[in-house]
C-alpha cells in the first residue's frame, strides 16, 4: 500500500485493536486485578463504542482475564495463589509437550529464530541485573519470544495458541509481582538454548520444570499475591 493511499478503519478494525490495549495493559498490570472496567472511561481511553467494548469485555471473560459482577459490569480478573500455581503447572505440561515436537521438526531456521530470541533476551536480563527497571516490559516480551520460538517448529497450531494464552497468564502474575530472579533465571533460558541446539528434550523439560517452578515461588515471596 502506497503513502498516499488513505484508509478508513473499519469497526471490526477498531475493535481488535481495543481488544489487543485492554488486553496487553491486563497482562501488563496497568489495569491491575480488581479494577472496575466502565464502559464510559474505557470508551474515552480505547477509543471504541460501547458495543464494541461490550463484545471485547465478553471475549476476555471468556479467557478469564476479566468477570462479570451481574447487572454491575465488568471488573479485572482477581488473583490468588492456587490460581498461579494452576496455570504454572499447564504452562509447564504444553510447553514440554511443544518442546519435544520441536526440537524433533526444527531446521537451521528454527535455530536461528531460537539464537536470535535467546541474544535480545540475554542482553536485556544484563540490563536488568545491573538495576535497570525501566523496560520491564521489553524484557518480558523478550523472554515470551524466547519461549515461543523454542517451540515454533513444532507443528501444531493449536498447541502453540493454548501455549500463548496459558504463557500471557503466567506471565500477568510475574508483572504484578515485579518478579525477576537474576542470573538463576539468565542461566536457566541459557541452559535452554543449548538443549535446543543439542536437541536434548529430555534435558530441556527439566530445566523448564524447575525455571516455571522457581518463577512461582520467586512471585510468592514478594507477598503481593495472596
Amino acid at each position: 500500500m502506497t503513502d498516499d493511499v488513505q484508509t478508513i478503519p473499519q469497526p471490526s478494525t477498531v475493535g481488535e485493536s481495543a481488544y489487543r490495549k485492554i488486553r496487553s495493559d491486563i497482562i501488563f498490570g496497568r489495569l491491575p486485578p480488581g479494577k472496575k472496567l466502565k464502559l464510559e472511561r474505557l470508551k474515552a481511553d480505547y477509543g471504541a463504542s460501547v458495543s464494541t467494548l461490550r463484545e471485547i469485555l465478553n471475549r476476555l471473560h471468556s479467557e478469564r482475564l476479566v468477570v462479570a459482577e451481574g447487572q454491575k459490569g465488568f471488573e479485572v480478573a482477581p488473583v490468588s495463589i492456587p490460581n498461579l500455581r494452576e496455570i504454572a503447572a499447564l504452562r509447564q505440561l504444553l510447553e514440554c509437550r511443544a518442546l519435544e515436537q520441536s526440537f524433533r521438526a526444527g531446521d537451521m531456521e528454527w535455530e536461528g529464530r531460537v539464537v536470535a530470541a535467546h541474544h535480545r533476551l540475554a542482553r536485556m536480563e544484563e540490563r536488568m541485573a545491573q538495576g535497570d527497571r525501566t523496560h520491564t516490559e521489553e524484557w518480558k516480551r523478550y523472554d515470551w519470544q524466547f519461549h515461543q520460538a523454542l517451540i515454533s517448529a513444532c507443528g501444531s497450531k493449536m498447541l502453540i495458541d493454548n501455549h500463548a494464552a496459558v504463557f500471557d497468564k503466567y506471565l500477568r502474575y510475574q508483572m504484578i509481582a515485579l518478579s525477576y530472579r537474576g542470573e538463576i533465571a539468565a542461566n536457566e533460558h541459557a541452559l535452554l538454548l543449548e538443549c535446543a541446539l543439542a536437541r536434548d528434550s529430555a534435558r530441556a523439560c527439566e530445566v523448564l520444570t524447575r525455571h516455571v517452578a522457581g518463577g512461582v515461588e520467586h512471585a510468592l515471596a514478594t507477598g503481593t499475591i495472596t
